[in-house]
């Protein structure tokens, strides 16, 4: 399986409050619903282990994929296009990595 890697901010003046509800209430339960998806979450980024220091990256999202090309399909499904279209609201210049286990 794949694991896809999202690394993001939020964009100036969105509210984590905002954000994360939208994702509780839409972003998790769609996609994590999707045939293609084994399983989907959302990390919020709390500190740099060992400092003070806030993480590069204020959010972080897992996704292990069962299939990378019906993860495609799924992605362009009118409901998945709304949510991308959100995510891209909130989301300033998200990272997505592809990994795979070693």
């Amino acid at each position: 399986m794949t694991t896809l890697i999202v690394l993001f901010n939020l964009k100036p003046g969105v509210s984590a409050a905002d954000y994360e509800a939208w994702a509780r209430g839409t972003d998790l339960p769609t996609a994590g619903a999707l045939p293609s998806v084994e399983k989907f979450e959302v990390l919020k980024s709390v500190s740099v282990l060992g400092s003070a220091a806030s993480a590069p990256y204020q959010y972080i999202e897992r996704i292990v994929v069962r299939d990378m090309a019906q993860l495609g399909a799924d992605i362009a499904t009118p409901a998945m296009q709304q949510v991308s279209a959100a995510f891209q609201a909130f989301a300033d210049n998200p990272v997505f990595i592809v990994t795979e286990t070693l």
